[in-house]
């Protein structure tokens, strides 16, 4: 008779798997499957230069779960892979983390992420062309690793999510990390201050009070 896996054997399981076999991020999209799971995000040297952090290319920079879909909420949502998808880093709090480490290197501003009803600064999105530069970077200098989870999982993927980034303690995640970096919160915190700052351009030639 099988025994039902413990949380521990899980974990075990995702950390074997996302210290693994790892994918160029567009070549990921024919690899990762359609499932729930859990996902590393490794970057090379340079993109740990860039980041400021001490190169460690073999620690994952940020560990993430998916409770629907791998390809959907990781490659669309944070890679924007898709052609027909939107890079949205006001929809990504992977992207946003990035952009704050990333923001003198790529040259980002952070505006609010709805221009209409500008609100809700900490989930700030990029200007002029902002996205388009970051997904750049993130394609050429990030690598992908996944543990799609098992039918039937008898504990929930965010407490395995968790027990593997207390093992990780990964750069770039501040939830449930031990051993999150204090300058990620006061970069985030900068470029959210950034956006609500924001105001319209005056269209040119427009009379000024």
């Amino acid at each position: 008779m099988t025994s039902t896996p413990s949380l521990p054997d899980l974990a075990a399981s995702a950390v074997h798997a996302l210290t693994g076999e790892r994918w160029a991020i567009m070549d990921a999209s024919l690899r990762v499957p359609r499932t729930p799971g859990l996902y590393a995000i490794y970057g090379d040297e340079r993109a740990w230069s860039d980041l400021d952090l001490t190169p460690a290319p073999d620690q994952p920079l940020y560990v993430g779960k998916a409770e629907e879909s791998l390809v959907s909420r990781d490659l669309n949502g944070h890679f924007a892979t898709n052609p027909n998808s939107k890079a949205r880093t006001g929809g990504s709090t992977v992207r946003r983390s990035f952009a704050a480490l990333l923001r003198d290197v790529l040259s980002l501003r952070a505006v609010p992420r709805n221009l209409v009803k500008p609100e809700r600064f900490a989930n700030y999105a990029l200007a002029d062309g902002g996205d388009a530069r970051l997904s750049e970077w993130m394609h050429a200098r990030l690598t992908l690793a996944v543990w799609p989870a098992p039918t039937g999982m008898p504990v929930r993927l965010g407490d395995v999510e968790t027990a593997v980034i207390v093992r990780f303690t990964p750069p770039i995640n501040l939830d449930k990390n031990p051993g999150k970096l204090a300058r990620l919160s006061r970069a985030r915190a900068d470029m959210a201050t950034e956006a609500s700052r924001w105001r319209p351009e005056r269209p040119e030639g427009a009379l000024r009070d």
